[in-house]
Formats: C-alpha cells, sequence, structure tokens
C-alpha cells in the first residue's frame, strides 16, 4: 500500500506517464558495487544501469565529490586548473585528431553541441542517422529517434536501415555484398539531402548501435561509411554515451568498431552519477564552434565536474576495467549464445565486452519479434534479482549493460536466474 500510495504521489507531482520499469515498480534506496536495494533490503544485481559505470556508491568517487564541494564550485568563467587538466587527460584517451573539448552536462547536450559544431566546420545542415537510433531528448536531437525509413523524407533528417547481419536488407548475400548494400542506402540519403539543397553536415551513429540493439555489423561498414561522409565533405560523430569508457573493453566503442570519428561525444558514465557530458574534436572545430555559439552552460565545465571526472577515470584504470570488461562480457555473451540451439526463442545473442542483446521471438523459425515474451522475461529476471531491460528496434532485445565492475560470480548467477526463468515459461 505504501508503494502505491508513493506512485500516486508521483503521478501528481511528476506527472502521470513518468516513466517507471516494470510491471510492479521497485522502490530503491541504496546501490553499492553492481549492486541496488530496496526499501525492505532485498538486493538486486544492477545489469542495466550504465551510469555508475565504477559502481554504485564507489568510495573514490564519493570522497572526490565530496572533497571539492568542501572547497570550491563555481561556473566556469573563472581560470581553474582541474578543469584544463580534465579536458586534456579526456582528449588524450582519443585518437590524435581528438584535441579540445567542449563540457555539458546530458548527452543531449553534448549531441547537440555536436550537430552545431559540424554544421559550422561544413557550412552544411543535413544529418544522417539510422532508422531506430536514439540520441537525446531536445526537439533537436529528439527529432533524429526512431525515423523509420519513408520514402518521403524531407527537412534536414535523413536515416537508414541500420547496419546488421541477423536481418540483412536482403538474404543469401555474402558480408561484402552487404556491406554495399548498406553503404547504397547511406549514399541514397546523401543524395536526398543534396538534392534539397542541405547538403551533408554529419552522419551521427552509436559506435556500436545499442539502442538498434548492439547488432552484429557486416565487416567494414563503419570504416567505408564514414569515407563515404568524408567524400561528401561531411563529419562523422560517434556517440560515445553508451559504448564509450571502456564497455565494450575498449576505452572507445569506436575503437572496437573500427572506424575513425571527427566528434565524439561522451555522457553518462563520466561523472558516476554526477550529470557530466561532453563533445570532443579537433581545435579548430572547436574554436568555429565556441566563435560562432559563444557557448556557456553554468554547471559544465565546474570544478566538480572536473575533480569527480577524474576520479572516474582513475577508477577505471586502477581496476583494469577494460581488461575486466572483455573477459567477463566474453564469457557471458558465450555462455548466452550457447542457448541459442537450446531453446527456439531465442533467436540470436550479440556482444560487445559489457553490452550484450538477446533477440527473442517467436516460434516457427522465421524471426519474427516477440516483445510481449521479452517484455515478460525482464520482469521475471527482476522477480528473481536481476534488473535488465528491453531495446532494439522491435523492443525484442533484452538489453545487458550492468556497471563495470560487475564480476564473474555475478555473471555465473545470472545464468541460473536466466534458465530458470526460460524453463517456467516454457521457452
Amino acid at each position: 500500500m505504501a508503494k502505491d500510495s508513493l506512485q500516486r504521489r508521483r503521478d501528481f507531482a511528476l506527472g502521470s506517464g513518468a516513466e517507471l520499469f516494470y510491471d510492479t515498480p521497485l522502490e530503491i534506496i541504496r546501490g553499492e558495487g553492481a549492486y541496488l536495494y530496496d526499501k525492505d533490503g532485498r538486493r538486486y544485481v544492477d545489469m542495466y544501469n550504465n551510469v555508475p559505470c565504477v559502481g554504485h556508491a564507489n568510495p573514490a568517487i564519493v570522497q572526490a565529490m565530496a572533497e571539492q564541494q568542501a572547497i570550491v564550485n563555481v561556473h566556469s568563467r573563472y581560470l581553474h586548473e582541474g578543469i584544463v587538466t580534465f579536458a586534456e587527460r579526456l582528449a588524450g584517451l582519443n585518437h590524435d585528431g581528438i584535441e579540445s573539448v567542449v563540457f555539458s552536462c546530458s548527452g543531449t547536450e553534448a549531441v547537440e553541441v555536436a550537430i552545431q559544431m559540424a554544421r559550422i566546420a561544413t557550412g552544411k545542415r543535413g544529418l544522417i542517422c539510422t532508422d531506430a537510433t536514439y540520441h537525446g531528448n531536445s526537439e533537436l536531437v529528439g527529432a533524429m529517434s526512431y525515423l523509420g525509413c519513408p520514402p518521403n523524407q524531407t527537412g534536414d533528417i535523413r536515416s537508414f536501415p541500420f547496419p546488421e547481419r541477423y536481418r540483412p536488407l536482403k538474404e543469401g548475400l555474402s558480408d561484402d555484398e552487404l556491406c554495399e548494400a548498406y553503404l547504397a542506402e547511406v549514399a541514397a540519403a546523401v543524395d536526398s539531402l543534396k538534392a534539397e539543397g542541405a547538403g551533408v553536415a554529419a552522419l551521427i551513429m552509436c559506435s556500436i548501435f545499442a539502442n538498434e540493439g548492439v547488432p552484429d555489423i557486416p565487416p567494414g561498414f563503419m570504416s567505408k561509411v564514414t569515407d563515404l561522409i568524408h567524400g561528401e565533405g561531411g563529419l562523422v560523430i560517434a556517440d560515445e554515451v553508451q559504448s564509450g569508457y571502456a564497455r565494450t573493453g575498449r576505452w572507445w566503442g569506436y575503437e572496437a568498431t573500427q572506424f575513425r570519428p571527427d566528434i565524439v561525444v561522451t555522457g553518462k558514465p563520466m561523472g558516476n552519477g554526477l550529470p557530466i557530458s561532453a563533445t570532443a574534436a579537433r581545435k579548430d572545430f572547436v574554436d568555429a564552434f565556441r566563435a560562432e555559439k559563444d557557448y556557456f552552460n553554468t554547471c559544465a565545465s565546474t570544478p566538480l565536474q572536473a575533480a569527480v571526472g577524474m576520479a572516474v577515470l582513475d577508477e577505471i584504470e586502477r581496476l583494469d576495467l577494460p581488461s575486466h570488461v572483455a573477459d567477463v562480457g566474453t564469457r557471458l555473451t558465450s555462455e548466452l549464445a550457447s542457448r541459442v540451439d537450446q531453446h527456439s526463442t531465442i533467436g540470436d545473442v550479440r556482444g560487445s565486452g559489457l553490452f550484450i542483446s538477446i533477440e527473442m521471438i517467436k516460434e516457427g523459425g522465421i524471426k519474427e519479434p516477440d516483445a510481449a515474451l521479452t517484455m515478460l522475461l525482464s520482469d521475471r529476471l527482476k522477480d528473481k534479482g536481476f534488473l535488465v531491460s528491453y531495446s532494439g528496434k522491435f523492443n525484442n532485445v533484452l538489453k545487458i549493460r550492468p556497471p563495470l565492475v560487475f564480476s564473474h560470480a555475478d555473471a555465473e548467477d545470472f545464468l541460473g536466474a536466466f534458465d530458470e526463468c526460460m524453463g517456467e515459461l516454457g521457452e
């Protein structure tokens, strides 16, 4: 009854429809490492939250936050060595074409900065994204979300079918042929933008196509599409909000999928819960953006952001999380993939480090998405103490994206719970 009362109060205070997970929402009051606890003290293994990338309530992050807040935290219009050092370190973790940084507070803000930067650098306005992506929720950035591919797209945005091998554009193609087929879709989007006079400012992609369900990408696509866009005078924006900060077992998702972006956007994991995001690019791109936009964000580029951001980087390096993620993620993905042949409703298992997707389908062998089963499985796993969610173009992909400190023991426990759920559901 108390939980029902809290939810009613929430509906009034926040407005009815503010999203909650699960049929019976959880009231979470505490976190530690890879675990969350409800008000009754029940522990859940967090397999969804990439925000606390080095663990909930990480002591080093808590200490850095408290110590800096006890000294000073102001807006960005003062000199502060910590901010400069953080920007230098963040740029230095990227490839050598990334030199300068614009800080903000959310992934949406950072993507919007990236789009404005690309438009200023190229003098063009056209944007290309996939047909099932999500990059944020402002009016501009949100306009790219889940567009689909109607033939009559107009304005400054075009989408193309996201590259995948599980449900390819056409069956029976070789990997090279499939890659060329997807490149042709991007080329058609380019031609459409040019025909309307917008030109191509940027192609924006999550480096591992996270919201699309972490598809198995045709080999060579990412580098070839980058070359295609560069040939048209456009830039490539890598949205690393979900794929960056060691999520794939590499520092950046673009390292895992092998392409070289012009602009790199980061967000959620940067502050382990403190709002930080960043748009990083060549210095001349950043200089041109600042000259035209005079960008200022009251809560960005602050001493507090810098102190916490540096502590997160320190923890990733101290714990050698890239290696840990690659080890645990590879083993868990392999174990889940071995279950594809055991269950007709598991269509595919794909993963990149500790971002793993389980695609659920209806029986019959025709790859028909089963969103209802995916949501039911997510709820059943919650009841067993494991928090996951779902994504993908058809909402039929079980989404596994835990804090990076998620362990082999946690993975083993999850596999047991997953097998139990599949058995109970008769799958």
